[in-house]
């Protein structure tokens, strides 16, 4: 498993643990790390089967199976406790390890996440699936910008996403193991056990998200018993990158609340 350690290196030093969505790469996170690195020890990583973490993942892999991989990490790292960030796919990953090793999280921030699947985000994999199937890979990427970003970002941002797109292109996952993913958050359903969930949380949600609907948040708000849902009006699905300033101020602001 590909991983960075940025920030503090004190063992004891409070630690941030992120984890990214569908593409899996550590790089997602570039945005969050100038302002924490400071007064935190970091670890970012490429989730398996992804990015430098090379893997042929299993027609059976899961969101479990994702935990327990970031686990093994933890273990190796000898990070016995964090606060675990995660965005739509890693924000299940969080979910999956509050409900699985309580004990590994001091809380975690759930960014435009979902604890069972609907029918909006089923579809629009089964589009994504589609175009995977029969496309080039960069008809792919643009599809999932568009389902990232808003669409004044793209406007404003053509060149640099385009930059991005050309390194992606050259650097495609293998589409067996995407599908793998894609199954994994599709069947994803830990609805049931929620109200048993005590870690303290952050629910982070954009009324824009074109992928998941915010109400999808509010459902997690509302079942976990120790979280608070912050709604941003504009960012879209990645609002990580596109809305970073606001979003950094919720998480630094919460982080602080825990500490």
């Amino acid at each position: 498993m590909y991983y960075e350690l940025h920030g503090l290196e004190q063992v004891d030093a409070p630690t941030l643990v992120f984890s990214s969505g569908l593409g899996g790469s550590a790089n997602f996170w570039q945005s969050q790390l100038p302002e924490l690195t400071e007064r935190f020890r970091i670890l970012i990583y490429d989730q398996a089967g992804t990015g430098r973490s090379p893997a042929k993942l299993s027609s059976d892999y899961s969101i479990k199976t994702m935990t327990d991989e970031l686990l093994t990490l933890l273990e190796e790292l000898n990070i016995q406790k964090c606060h675990l960030i995660g965005h739509a796919l890693g924000g299940l990953v969080a979910l999956q390890m509050a409900d699985q090793a309580p004990e590994k999280l001091q809380s975690m921030v759930l960014i435009n996440a979902w604890s069972s699947p609907n029918p909006h985000t089923l579809r629009c994999f089964n589009i994504r699936k589609a175009i995977l199937a029969n496309c080039a890979p960069d008809i792919y990427l643009q599809m999932q910008a568009l389902i990232l970003y808003p669409p004044d970002w793209i406007a404003n941002n053509i060149k640099a996403l385009e930059e991005e797109e050309a390194h992606l292109k050259a650097h495609f996952p293998d589409r067996d193991n995407l599908l793998a993913r894609i199954s994994a958050l599709s069947e994803f359903d830990i609805e049931s056990r929620l109200a048993n969930i005590t870690t303290p949380s952050l629910v982070v949600a954009n009324k824009d998200d074109l992928l998941v609907p915010w109400q999808r948040s509010q459902v997690l708000s509302d079942a976990l018993p120790n979280a608070q849902l912050r709604l941003m009006d504009y960012g879209g699905h990645a609002s990580t990158i596109t809305a970073k300033d606001h979003f950094n101020t919720l998480l630094i602001d919460f982080l602080d609340a825990q500490n």
